[in-house]
């Protein structure tokens, strides 16, 4: 146990969390939504550092990211937990794991340093706090980009945005780039399907930009959940609003958890998603987990095709200085 950042000391041995938008009240000896930090008499700890519970080397077009170090290796970790109860969840088997409830598999700890080392030593250019939930592995994800950072690597969070200003501010000097999840355009669905809300995600999309983190959104179009017209025409309007150059990834869902019995999404849904956003003005939409289209980054002048991608792999990359070979037009990204 490790004592936590961002939480203050309340009356009678109470604390209040403030690291992510529950904004969790903790009683002595109880835990906080996310299962994984307790308050102990009066001291708020975290169980997640330095156990990971993942550690793959993964392409950074799997997080994704498209206008980031595209065509790069990204050492990925996560510990177990989260502190949403989406019951889509592609990672819930990981996700959903907690102390308070001991599904936790006992693990040794990992050191910062080493997380770096092994992310220096399989050559990659950047470390991906992914899988589950970065936010509420915070202290462990801040203490290693910290470090990530003083070794030349870049710092990437991949994430359902649910967090404060504070712990935005707190990581902002060491965080390169982040993938958030947009779930849906409506309060009610983040609060029934996911225990979260919508607000607090846009205004991390928001600070997040403001502060010079590369952001790119991902949505997973969930069939007869938000793939309505209103609520991705809601999304892209949104998204558009914060930069028209913000990458909008929409991801085809296939049946997870406890949305089994739901179909996958039609590709034709996909179609119908990217046509909200290039209405919007959204420059770079990108349609995932599907196969043959919707891969490749096009200049938004020329239309040209600047980096050309089978899966996850880049095969062609026609930027140079920023900029589209063919005309010049500056490609918005991080391409060193």
């Amino acid at each position: 146990m490790k004592e936590a950042l961002l939480y203050e000391k309340l009356e009678d041995q109470r604390v209040h969390c403030y690291l992510c938008a529950h904004h969790c009240r903790i009683a002595d000896n109880a835990f906080g939504i996310c299962g994984v930090r307790q308050n102990k008499a009066g001291e708020l700890v975290t169980h997640t550092f330095g156990k990971l519970i993942a550690a793959h080397v993964d392409p950074i077009e799997k997080k994704p990211l498209y206008h980031f170090l595209p065509g790069t290796p990204s050492y990925s970790v996560a510990t177990a937990g989260c502190n949403f109860r989406c019951g889509f969840c592609q990672n819930w088997e990981i996700s959903q794991l907690s102390v308070r409830d001991g599904t936790i598999p006992k693990t040794r700890e990992y050191r910062p340093e080493e997380i770096v080392s092994s992310a220096e030593h399989t050559g990659c250019a950047s470390i991906a706090y992914t899988y589950t939930e970065p936010t509420i592995y915070f202290e462990l994800a801040y203490e290693t980009a910290q470090l990530a950072r003083q070794q030349g690597l870049k710092n990437v969070f991949v994430t359902n945005g649910f967090m404060t200003a504070q712990a935005i501010e707190m990581i902002a000097p060491y965080l390169d780039a982040a993938n958030i999840d947009l779930k849906y355009f409506n309060a009610q669905s983040y609060k029934t399907i996911c225990g979260g809300d919508l607000q607090p995600v846009l205004d991390s999309i928001r600070l997040m930009r403001t502060l010079g983190i590369w952001v790119e959104v991902t949505t997973l179009v969930v069939p007869g959940s938000n793939d309505s017209d209103e609520e991705l025409g809601g999304i892209a309007d949104f998204l558009a609003s914060v930069d028209k150059d913000l990458p909008w990834h929409i991801s085809r869902f296939f049946p997870q958890y406890k949305f089994n019995e739901t179909k996958p999404t039609p590709e034709e849904t996909l179609k119908k998603a990217e046509q909200c956003g290039r209405r919007a003005g959204l420059r770079y939409v990108y349609p995932g987990n599907v196969s043959g289209w919707g891969s490749d980054t096009v200049c938004s002048r020329c239309g040209k095709t600047v980096i050309k991608r089978e899966g996850f792999e880049v095969v062609a990359f026609n930027i140079k200085d920023d900029c589209c070979v063919f005309c010049r037009q500056k490609i918005p990204g991080i391409f060193v």
